[in-house]
């Protein structure tokens, strides 16, 4: 079993209130081996080195607690989670979040699945469906307190997917790279007809001169009905 080296970001994390007991740090360890164990099997992350796992991966869904204020026990959407980042990273460093890993892809899930059966978590779901139907659909549009995503799409057509899913007063906050402001300024009408105010940007520094931008934007009122729209209408009309 490959151990990852805690010790390099332990401090960093209790700078911002986030203890990496040994609980932790066993779960942590035994989801980056099945992460690279079954990164062989199917394409889950280009990210298979411990120390890259460590930081790029770890540290870097971490460091969200470090942004975004999140109450006890809220309820979070991790949208196109892929191998489950942030989603299953916040889950086990906060046991109390009610988490739901969102992903079009059953595969990924099947992973996902197993980490959850042996890491003993409750109260966090795998949901095989499109971000788009998710918020059609009655069970999820508006029904949580914060949505996330990791690298997946441009901020405009995030907005449009994370937004739909999110209750009023709640947070859809969007973890990007070096060219979050760029995009954030193209938002300014997704922003309104969504429903959500200005996003606050804040911007960290990762290994290897790497960046990481928290967008984070609130809603403030309920998103019209028609939204999301189809994906090819999303991806070719952006807001």
């Amino acid at each position: 079993m490959i151990n990852f080296e805690f010790e390099k970001i332990e401090p960093k994390c209790y700078e911002f209130g986030v203890e990496l007991d040994a609980d932790i740090k066993e779960k942590l360890t035994i989801y980056g081996n099945l992460l690279i164990d079954w990164n062989e099997k199917i394409n889950l992350t280009a990210i298979t080195e411990p120390e890259a796992v460590l930081y790029k991966h770890f540290y870097d869904c971490i460091l969200f607690l470090k942004h975004v204020k999140i109450p006890d026990g809220a309820t979070l959407v991790d949208v196109g989670t892929g191998a489950g980042f942030p989603g299953m990273v916040l889950k086990i460093v906060r046991p109390d979040l009610e988490i739901t890993l969102l992903d079009s892809l059953n595969k990924r899930l099947i992973f996902l699945n197993e980490v959850i059966e042996k890491l003993s978590l409750k109260g966090i779901k795998t949901l095989h469906m499109r971000a788009e139907d998710a918020g059609k659909s009655k069970t999820c549009r508006e029904s949580f307190d914060i949505a996330t995503a990791r690298a997946v799409a441009n901020l405009p057509v995030l907005l449009e997917y994370c937004t739909p899913l999110v209750k009023k007063d709640g947070l859809f906050v969007a973890m990007k790279g070096p060219n979050a402001q760029e995009e954030a300024a193209l938002c300014g009408n997704a922003i309104r007809v969504l429903g959500c105010g200005e996003p606050k940007i804040i911007c960290e520094n990762l290994p290897e001169n790497e960046k990481r931008a928290f967008c984070i934007f609130k809603k403030i009122s309920q998103t019209p009905p028609k939204y999301p729209r189809k994906p090819s209408d999303i991806s070719k009309h952006p807001l």
